[in-house]
C-alpha cells in the first residue's frame, strides 16, 4: 500500500511495470522499464515532483516546495534502484525516492502519453436512437456502486433519468446532494418550473420553449441540470433533448468553415428581469486545451444583437442557423414526456433541452430544478473510484 511519504496524492498508482535500469544523463534521468519502455524525465521535473515530507506536507498531500528556490542546474549526483523505487540523491545533498506506479503515471515519453489519452473517458455522442440510462431513485440513494454508475453515465452521455422519486416538494435537493451542494441562482437553490402570470423567465409559461442551454449569459453556465417531476396532468409539455456535443461534431464534419465560425465568433446572451441584469459575450462552441468541443452556450431567447465584424456578419447568420436547422433535425431530437416521480439529469453545458407547448387548463404541471456544477461531478466520481 503507497504511503502519503510515497505519494503526494490520495489516490493510488498500482505497480503495473518494474524499472529495469536507470541512467543518469547530463539533465535528466532515463529510466528503462521491464517492458521496454524506456522514459526520459528531466531533472527539474524531478526534483518539483520529490513526495519527502521537506516538499510535500503529509497531512494534506500539497506541495511546500517551490521549484523557483532550488537551483536551476540542478545535477544528479548518483540514480538507483532500491526495492523496487527510483531513488536519487541530488548536487546539494537532497534525496528523493519515486515509486515505480506513480512514475509510471507520469511518465510524459510519446507512448505513456498517448497511452493515458487514450485511456482518459470519451463521451458518448447520441441521436434519437439513444438507449436513455435510467437507475432507481433508491438504489442511487443507498449503493455507492449504484450513485457511482450513475455519475459514469452522467458524464458519459450527458442525459439521465431517474425513477421512484419521491413527489414531496424538495425531494430533488437529497439526490442532487449525493453528488454535492446545489448552486444557487437568481432564481433560488431550488426552482420551481410551473406557468405563471408574472414570469421572469420564458420558462415559467405554458408556451413552447427552443431547445437551449440554461443560464448561457453566466460566465460559467451550470453543468448539470436536474428537473424534477412532481406533477404532469396537463396534455402537451413532452421533453425534448439533443446532444449538442454530436451536432457539434456533425456541423464540424459537414460544414467546417460553420463550425469554426461557432468556436471564433463571440455572441453576447441577455438575461434580464426587474431585479437582475447578466450578461455574457462568449462563442457558441468552446473547445478544450485539445481542440475538442467541451461546451455549448445556447438560447436564443436570451441572445443579444449579434456584434460582429461587417466581413463576418453573414457567416454568423449563415453558421448559426445552420446550427439551429440541425437541433430540428428528426435524427439528433430525443422526445420524452417526464411523469410524477421521474427525474431528468444531464450535462447543461452540453445537452440541449426544450419543451413542448401544454395546456394549463387541463392540468397542474410542477417541476422544481436545480443545478450543480461539473467539476462537483467529476470529483465526486474519482472520490468514489478510489
Amino acid at each position: 500500500m503507497q504511503t502519503a511519504a510515497a505519494v503526494a496524492d490520495f489516490r493510488t498508482y498500482p505497480k503495473i511495470c518494474d524499472i529495469a535500469d536507470v541512467r543518469v544523463l547530463e539533465d535528466q534521468i532515463l529510466v528503462q522499464w521491464v517492458d521496454g519502455r524506456v522514459s526520459p524525465f528531466h531533472h527539474l521535473w524531478l526534483r518539483d515532483n520529490c513526495p519527502c515530507t521537506e516538499c510535500v506536507y503529509s497531512v494534506t498531500r500539497e506541495q511546500v516546495l517551490e521549484i523557483v528556490d532550488v537551483d536551476a542546474n540542478l545535477s544528479a549526483a548518483s540514480a538507483c534502484i532500491d526495492q523496487g523505487n527510483l531513488s536519487l540523491e541530488w548536487s546539494g545533498g537532497h534525496r528523493s525516492q519515486y515509486d515505480p506506479g506513480w512514475l509510471r503515471a507520469h511518465a510524459y515519453d510519446d507512448e505513456s502519453r498517448a497511452e493515458r489519452r487514450a485511456a482518459k473517458p470519451h463521451s458518448q455522442l447520441w441521436d434519437s436512437r439513444f438507449q436513455l440510462p435510467a437507475f432507481e431513485y433508491k438504489a442511487v440513494m443507498e449503493d455507492p456502486n449504484a450513485l457511482l454508475q450513475w455519475l459514469l453515465a452522467l458524464r458519459d452521455s450527458g442525459l439521465t433519468q431517474i425513477r421512484g422519486v419521491p413527489t414531496e416538494p424538495g425531494s430533488l435537493a437529497l439526490i442532487a446532494k449525493r453528488i454535492s451542494f446545489i448552486r444557487e441562482s437568481n432564481f433560488g437553490v431550488l426552482f420551481n418550473v410551473q406557468s405563471k402570470a408574472d414570469a421572469d423567465s420564458n420558462a415559467y409559461t405554458a408556451f413552447n420553449l427552443p431547445l437551449h442551454t440554461d443560464l448561457p449569459t453566466r460566465e460559467l453556465q451550470p453543468g448539470l441540470q436536474f428537473l424534477h417531476c412532481l406533477v404532469n396532468d396537463a396534455s402537451g409539455g413532452e421533453s425534448i433533448f439533443v446532444d449538442g456535443f454530436a451536432i457539434a461534431h456533425a456541423l464540424r464534419t459537414e460544414d467546417p468553415e460553420a463550425f469554426r465560425a461557432l468556436c471564433e465568433i463571440p455572441v453576447e446572451f441577455r438575461n434580464k428581469d426587474r431585479h437582475s441584469d447578466y450578461r455574457r459575450l462568449a462563442p457558441i462552441i468552446a473547445l478544450d486545451a485539445l481542440g475538442e468541443v467541451a461546451e455549448i452556450r445556447m438560447a436564443n431567447f436570451l441572445r443579444g444583437p449579434f456584434e460582429a465584424s461587417v466581413e463576418q456578419m453573414p457567416l454568423l447568420y449563415r453558421a448559426y442557423r445552420r446550427f439551429i436547422a440541425m437541433t430540428r433535425e428528426d435524427r439528433f431530437r430525443l422526445v420524452k414526456r417526464l411523469n410524477p416521480g421521474e427525474l431528468w439529469c444531464f450535462d447543461n453545458r452540453r445537452t440541449l433541452h426544450a419543451r413542448n407547448a401544454f395546456d394549463p387548463s387541463s392540468g397542474a404541471r410542477h417541476f422544481q430544478g436545480c443545478y450543480i456544477d461539473r467539476d462537483e461531478l467529476l470529483s465526486r466520481i474519482l472520490v468514489l473510484q478510489r
